[in-house]
């Protein structure tokens, strides 16, 4: 058996070489990948190239040149069959990936940036969602894209890719921004206990750890139930604001004119709209969207990819749509409260500075206690949803980066994702909720830049024409970012009463460190990047040729199951 074994590994080799001298080329796995799908599945092929000329013969147990036209013809069969499924059927099997990421969208974090925009400038700042949702978009079907083309996930193609200094770098700034954005979630859901049910805020986050870890063993069935569960959360936060929308009932014309009329009037309207902007993409969403894509089974053929690709596309922008109306009624919510309560000196001091768990209290002295229930269920359902899509990234990302089999990273991910966050929300507590939501922000904006640059540059290697507009509107995000984020600390630096001694130092340790960080993006966004083993060949005209090299990537994951 050993020495069959072997035999076989020997000859795929030959096999691999060969197929590269027959195409003409000398680079690349990716295409040494692709010749030995070319040269069939099933059978072992050798390669015997004598001094007179070239002959290939075809050796091995059962396998013959019959039997590749067999495969061929199973191929055309199997996608007869799936062309046969009406379409409504298929966009199902393929209805999930796109809900699921979008639950980050209506987290807490992006629920207390809504109600802000909304209490301090009316419905003025409904532009930039709109806007921004289309950009999100955007860059949400290129990480679908990615894994549909490849078969692997970005932090998979991170690891592939990159040296190991880099590539670990990474790794620990993107699980830092997972814990970043966990937070939100830890204090959303505590909060909404309370609301609810008057549970004191350290037991409510008990409670919400332990919830988090019962929604990840559901994985056990399946992906498609975590999907089904995210779903249902969706559709309960997008009825309670709904509902709440309802009861305020802002005027039409002027929530309309808000989304495409753009308008920054105000003393703080820039740096609001800003990060009304900045909190709509998050660092995990890319890994996790180009790692639920890969559970569906694609048809190995162009049009099959083709068809998945517009059936994800479909039902990513409908669920943004629908989270994009969630965002608009949290929006318009306050910012008609807001501007008809003139009258209530209180109301007036919660519009001022309106949190999480002052919007509670506004509601319901606004529009009694009912009101505040719903907006407690429907944070509940916000707070709840994150923790279990962050951490349920965080499990993608790790596997991707560290290459261990997915039942032990299952069970270890999940506790470097929620216990640190659990930890930061008990010793923080409930008074503090505003500052830990703005840092872990500031934190995500920063660690951005680290997953959607990688992303962009994969993307590139598809010659896919929106990247480009993909990466002058990341330039922007990225730039902005990195001003505001330096003129925020050079004015808290001046302006601090801090000893001179004490500025010196921290001036010392933060501007080189913000010199490296600007360093790493420049090196990240101009490195080179291997195409060839990145993505199967462009001319490849077969669906043996592109099925193959998605299974390539996916070998260890066939072990582990």
């Amino acid at each position: 058996m050993e020495e069959e074994a072997g035999r076989s590994w020997t000859t795929d080799e030959r096999g691999d070489d060969d197929g590269d001298q027959l195409r003409g080329t000398t680079t690349a796995t990716g295409s040494r990948r692709v010749a030995a799908a070319a040269a069939g599945a099933s059978g072992e092929i050798e390669m015997l190239q004598t001094e007179a000329a070239a002959t290939v013969v075809v050796v091995g147990g059962g396998a013959s040149a019959s039997a590749s036209v067999q495969q061929g013809g199973g191929d055309a069969d199997d996608e007869c069959g799936i062309q046969q499924i009406p379409i409504w059927k298929r966009f199902l099997t393929h209805a999930g990936p796109g809900f699921l990421v979008s639950l980050a969208y209506i987290d807490p974090s992006n629920v207390q940036t809504d109600l802000q925009a909304g209490s301090s400038h009316k419905f003025e700042l409904l532009w930039v969602l709109f806007f921004g949702f289309f950009f999100v978009l955007v860059i949400q079907s290129l990480a679908a894209k990615l894994g549909i083309i490849t078969g692997r996930n970005l932090a998979q193609m991170c690891m592939y890719e990159y040296p190991k200094l880099v590539k670990y770098g990474l790794w620990l700034l993107i699980e830092v921004g997972v814990i970043a954005a966990t937070i939100p979630g830890v204090l959303g859901t505590a909060l909404a206990y309370n609301i609810l049910l008057n549970i004191p805020f350290l037991v409510g986050v008990l409670i919400c750890g332990a919830s988090t870890f019962l929604l990840l063993a559901l994985q056990i069935y399946g992906v498609r139930k975590i999907e089904l569960i995210g779903v249902i959360f969706m559709l309960l936060i997008a009825i309670s604001f709904f509902v709440e929308l309802s009861t305020v009932n802002p005027p039409m014309g002027e929530v309309i004119q808000g989304l495409f009329i753009p308008r920054l009037r105000g003393v703080y309207a820039v740096s609001d709209a800003i990060a009304l902007f900045s909190v709509l993409v998050v660092p995990h969403n890319l890994f996790l969207h180009s790692s639920l894509v890969v559970s569906r089974k694609i048809s190995p053929s162009p049009k099959g990819f083709k068809d998945t690709s517009t059936f994800f596309l479909i039902e990513n922008a409908f669920a943004m749509l629908l989270v994009l109306l969630v965002n608009v009624a949290i929006v318009s919510t306050t910012g008609t409260i807001c501007a008809n309560n003139t009258q209530l000196v209180d109301n007036n001091n919660a519009c001022s500075g309106l949190t999480l768990n002052s919007a509670s209290v506004l509601l319901k002295n606004m529009f009694g206690r009912s009101t505040s229930k719903i907006y407690g269920l429907a944070l509940l359902a916000s707070g709840q949803s994150n923790t279990m899509t962050t951490s349920y990234s965080g499990q993608y990302i790790m596997q991707g980066f560290s290459g261990m089999r997915k039942c032990i990273v299952f069970i270890i991910a999940p506790c470097f994702t929620v216990i640190p966050s659990l930890i930061i929300c008990s010793v923080a507590g409930a008074p503090h909720v505003r500052q830990l939501i703005n840092v872990s922000a500031i934190i995500l904006a920063f660690v951005l830049p680290f997953s959607l640059v990688p992303l962009l540059k994969f993307s590139s290697s598809c010659a896919v024409k929106i990247v480009q507009v993909a990466w002058i509107l990341s330039i922007v995000i990225m730039g902005i970012n990195i001003y505001f984020f330096c003129n925020s600390f050079i004015s808290w630096l001046v302006h601090s009463e801090l000893p001179r001694i004490v500025n010196v130092i921290i001036s010392t340790l933060v501007f080189p460190f913000m010199a490296a960080y600007i360093a790493a993006l420049i090196y990240l966004a101009f490195r080179k990047v291997n195409a060839a083993g990145i993505f199967p060949s462009v001319s490849a005209s077969t669906g043996t040729e592109v099925e193959a090299w998605r299974q390539d990537g996916n070998i260890d994951d066939i072990g582990v199951h």
